[in-house]
């Protein structure tokens, strides 16, 4: 699949300033200002740039960090993982497989009794579809 390739100027009429500064510009919402807390309603988290499934809430979880946080994405192609060595510190970074937008980082710290890793994700790179 080919990747969804725009303009600065494209994504910025698509989406919001915050949306565009954290997808566009690897930035990072404020820890607990976002939607998405922990909730008993199936659904999918699709990315907000291309609308993309990544994200089942089945495998959300309450990690207390501040940010929507995931033990797994939703299947192997929906993201891809880079290393990111800004700010002084090494992580691994997790884009949309489909268009490149940043989502945030993941994690070896996550619930042992699943994967043990926490996809520590922005809500504004989100869009939740419930019932799906």
């Amino acid at each position: 699949m080919a990747k969804i390739e725009k303009s600065p100027d494209q994504w910025r009429e698509q989406l919001t300033p915050e949306q565009y500064r954290v997808t566009r510009e690897k930035g990072t919402e404020r820890p607990f200002t976002g939607d998405y807390q922990v909730r008993e309603v199936q659904g999918i988290y699709h990315c907000v740039c291309c609308h993309a499934p990544l994200f089942e809430n089945e495998h959300k979880f309450d990690a207390g960090c501040g940010w929507p946080s995931f033990d797994r994405p939703l299947g192997k192609h929906g993201v891809e993982e880079h290393q990111d060595a800004s700010h002084g510190m090494v992580r691994t970074e997790v884009v949309c497989s489909h268009c490149d937008a940043h989502l945030g980082h993941v994690f070896p710290d996550g619930p042992p009794e699943s994967t043990g890793l926490r996809y520590c994700i922005n809500s504004v790179a989100l869009e939740f579809h419930p019932d799906e």
